[in-house]
């Protein structure tokens, strides 16, 4: 879910089949660097992606061997996602298990998964202390949990970022509200990268990483 859209409508299976349905592919195709570069040390083993979109990144990861549960709201999203996994070998596709959820109103199971992965999922206030607290719930001892979202500081920039700061969050709030005593904290930063805003002007943009592991026992 982008901090591009908001409004209580955003939030619907309807909303985003039809978001969905007006491009070929709304996303790359790619994973998400940010996954990438904090999970590609990780060794595999399950893995939920909260928000899978068309797949790039439950593909990515079953390349590498994880067991992927990948879950989204959008069936037209999650249809597209079993299509390029199939195309990227039997292998691949047999490790990733397709999952339509409300993620607002869905609780996965807990202490089920070694890396739970959000990527620029963006909720209002008390909606997002509860998903990420449930996606946290998920992790079992010795496991990561990865959440990646635009960082509040874009909202002093060019870029089109809707004016709801309670959409956006820091690695320190992440840590707050998942509780320290838990968890071993091993990545929280406010990542650069260059872009451009909406009328090709060139600008900084922050991404909020924050990747943390349950300690065991």
């Amino acid at each position: 879910m982008s901090a591009h859209d908001h409004g209580p409508e955003m939030f619907t299976e309807e909303f985003w089949d039809a978001r969905y349905n007006t491009k070929h592919a709304l996303w790359s195709g790619n994973p998400n660097r940010h996954l990438v570069e904090q999970a590609g040390d990780l060794a595999p083993g399950t893995a939920l992606d909260a928000g899978a979109g068309e797949g790039a990144d439950a593909i990515w990861l079953a390349e590498r061997g994880w067991q992927v549960t990948a879950v989204d709201i959008s069936g037209v999203a999650l249809g597209r996602a079993a299509e390029h996994a199939a195309k990227a070998g039997d292998d691949v596709a047999a490790r990733i298990r397709w999952q339509r959820e409300d993620l607002i109103a869905w609780t996965p199971p807990e202490r089920a998964y070694d890396l739970v992965s959000s990527q620029y999922i963006h909720l209002p206030g008390a909606i997002r202390h509860a998903f990420f607290a449930g996606l946290a719930a998920a992790v079992r001892d010795g496991g990561t949990l990865l959440i990646v979202g635009h960082h509040p500081s874009d909202l002093d920039t060019t870029l089109q970022r809707p004016n709801h700061p309670e959409l956006m969050f820091t690695g320190d709030e992440l840590a707050s509200e998942i509780g320290g005593d838990d968890w071993e904290i091993v990545t929280n930063t406010a990542a650069a990268r260059e872009t451009t805003d909406p009328d090709g002007r060139p600008v900084t943009a922050h991404d909020t990483v924050f990747r943390a592991r349950r300690r065991s026992g």
